[in-house]
């Protein structure tokens, strides 16, 4: 490696000051041209750019002609969420694969269906020959996200057909990123803690017989032991996160990079590089990393009062990393309620029995009663805040003894399903490529000769 390769300079401090000068817009402009940003209207709802039957996300109904906040609902293929993990049962880890079936083609399976789906994915999870040692063990990253997207790129070079997007291939290679995404994040992350921090590595092969949900456990522990509960937990967790709608960030990117015609594997990297990002794939980090320092302050969790204090003091910019926010409240789409924290605590809760955890759990269903309240004085909203999912898929994760470096993979081992999902929509139903319009609000100069500048 350069020396300098990560130095910042004089020199490019300098440039970097010309580029940030000359890079920003007038924020007044974008109310003059009417520009919605984020692609939001002034009250924070999605431009709507495209059509969708993968699944739909409710926040509102109609109250006399009139549109009101009500009680979050997602649906997968037109079914409730809450009924499909309802229908699943208790004792099933593969609902996971259940509803990936449904998302991909629609219909829930009959049990020898899913019998027959489970089994292609068993047998696609297995990486080629010599991969973990010539690509993952090789300049291993400390950000999980980048080893995945680096591998999914990689793959690409050990498929004939990459470029073929004709439906039956790129369905086949959708089904094997979405088998092997547990196996490059989970080796990914061994080969980092190995060879950066001293830990020891072993690399368990997965399991046919094991659910998605279980592959992850058992490659993950060295004893590759887990409980049934944890098992559960993990694969209701995969469900919740596996799709929402095609608006987000990292859905809409496979919608856009997939309408210009190319390979599945840069069209999955591209989203990756979507969800990697702080604002859309690692809130629950920040969730579980603002407890530990509520924790630090407080002499007593169940003292509501020293806990509305920090509250409070979290929105005055005051407390933990001063944005002014607390983690894990509120949703741009969502505002009564969000029906995945609704699902997931229940789940949390029996894990939390399980684990000795009862007094954090306490802790978190305290805040998640106060804050609401203490927003709704501090702040002027427009529409209702409530816990999301990552208030409490953190705190799962931690009971499960996840590493924080793959909470986000664990969310793109979920999206992955998703995004296939959206990607085989795409390119069934859509012959142009994306290209929204820009406005040049610069001026046009006339041209200086060098000698004269």
């Amino acid at each position: 490696m350069v020396d300098n390769f990560c130095e910042i300079t004089p020199k490019l401090q300098q440039l970097a000051a010309l580029c940030e000068k000359n890079a920003k817009i007038d924020p007044e402009l974008y109310t003059k041209y009417d520009v919605k940003r984020g692609l939001r209207d002034l009250n924070g709802k999605g431009v709507l750019v495209g059509l969708t039957e993968i699944s739909e996300v409710c926040s509102t109904k109609e109250v006399d002609g009139k549109t009101v906040p009500a009680d979050g609902q997602l649906f997968y293929r037109g079914y409730d969420v809450k009924d499909l993990i309802s229908g699943i049962g208790e004792k099933n880890h593969f609902g996971f694969e259940e509803c990936a079936y449904l998302l991909l083609f629609g219909e829930l399976p009959s049990k020898e269906e899913l019998i027959s789906f489970a089994e292609m994915l068993s047998t696609y999870r297995t990486l080629p020959t010599s991969f973990v040692r010539d690509i993952i063990m090789k300049a291993p990253s400390k950000d999980m996200m980048n080893t995945l997207a680096r591998s999914v790129l990689t793959l690409y070079s050990y498929d004939d057909m990459a470029d073929n997007i004709s439906m039956p291939n790129v369905l086949r290679q959708c089904m094997q990123l979405i088998s092997l995404f547990p196996l490059l994040s989970v080796y990914g992350y061994q080969t980092y803690q190995h060879y950066h921090e001293g830990a020891s590595l072993f690399i368990h092969a997965p399991q046919p017989e094991y659910s998605t949900a279980e592959n992850i456990l058992h490659m993950l522990r060295a004893d590759s032991k887990f409980s049934p509960l944890e098992a559960k937990l993990l694969d209701i967790a995969l469900i919740l996160h596996m799709e929402h709608g095609g608006g987000n960030n990292s859905t809409f990117t496979t919608h856009l990079v997939s309408s210009s015609g190319t390979d599945t594997y840069s069209a999955i990297a591209a989203s990756l590089g979507s969800l990697k990002g702080p604002k859309h794939g690692g809130a629950n980090i920040k969730v579980v990393r603002m407890f530990e320092d509520m924790k630090q302050h407080l002499t007593d969790w169940e003292d509501e009062e020293q806990i509305s204090r920090y509250l409070k003091a979290l929105l005055h910019k005051e407390a933990f990393d001063c944005a002014g926010l607390i983690y894990g409240m509120g949703h741009a789409i969502y505002s009564l309620s969000d029906p995945r924290a609704r699902l997931f605590r229940s789940f949390v809760e029996k894990l939390s029995a399980e684990k000795g955890c009862e007094k954090e759990f306490a802790l978190y269903a305290t805040v998640e009663r106060l804050a609401p309240q203490i927003i709704a004085k501090e702040r002027k909203i427009y529409k209702g805040v409530s816990p999301n999912v990552d208030f409490f898929s953190g705190f799962a994760y931690s009971m499960l003894g996840l590493p924080v470096e793959l909470y986000t993979p664990i969310f793109a081992i979920a999206r992955i399903a998703g995004w296939s999902a959206h990607r085989l929509e795409e390119l069934s139903t859509n012959g142009k490529i994306m290209r929204p319009a820009y406005k040049n609000v610069g001026e046009h100069r006339t041209y200086i000769p060098m000698a004269e500048r």
